[in-house]
């Protein structure tokens, strides 16, 4: 069946990757065996598991590495002091005993390694988790500022609104003041034009023409 998983990685994929690389590279293993194990335990090809390794995890356990290379070391110059060494044989008891003892330590070896890298990743998303609520804070104090803002332009819009309004009545105030001003000054010029009557003349006796005054009444 074809290894088709697309889902994100969780942290306890990441963890048995770690586990798993670290444990090929003390036991003088290569990383490609590591991705394929992973990849069988995981439903993911071994491809997808050394570019999780290489992109995400492995900057995680830089120290862990290390132990795991100088334990690797460690194991080869016992390997080879014990070639060197001349066989001697062992009853079978002291055989068992010794293996046991050999399978203690490894297991306890293993579950050191273990613990570091657990406390290692532990602290690394500890970082991260401080790094995201601090990511989360900023984002949240740049969303109420553009809501601030937001709100300042609606209300700064809604007064150039009012503003326009008033001064649109303000001008057809002024265009209707105008106008009756213009009514007024005409009905004015005509009332005076009509206050004016053509003088009256009479002749007097030598035949001389006088004007003859208005009367008070008249």
């Amino acid at each position: 069946m074809a290894k088709v998983r697309q889902d994100a990685w969780s942290h306890e994929d990441d963890l048995l990757l770690a586990e798993t690389v670290l444990r090929h590279i003390r036991e003088e293993s290569t990383q490609l065996h590591a991705f394929e194990e992973v990849g069988d335990k995981l439903n993911r090809t071994s491809a997808a598991c050394g570019f999780r390794w290489n992109a995400e995890v492995r900057n995680k356990y830089n120290d862990a590495i290390e132990l795991a290379k100088r334990q690797r070391k460690e194991k080869k110059r016992a390997n080879a002091k014990k070639a060197k060494q001349p066989v001697i044989t062992v009853p079978q008891n002291e055989q068992n005993t010794h293996l046991e003892s050999s399978k203690t330590e490894e297991v306890q070896e293993q579950q050191s390694i273990t613990m570091d890298s657990v406390i290692q990743f532990l602290k690394q998303l500890k970082k991260d988790y401080q790094a995201s609520n601090q990511s989360k804070r900023s984002l949240e104090q740049v969303q109420e500022e553009n809501e601030t803002l937001r709100n300042q332009i609606s209300e700064m819009e809604s007064k150039l609104t009012r503003t326009a309004k008033q001064l649109e009545t303000v001008q057809e105030d002024y265009q209707v003041f105008m106008q009756i001003m213009d009514r007024a000054r005409k009905m004015t010029v005509f009332e005076d034009q009509d206050s004016l009557k053509s003088p009256s003349f009479r002749m007097d006796k030598n035949g001389n023409l006088q004007q003859v005054a208005d009367s008070p009444n008249q």
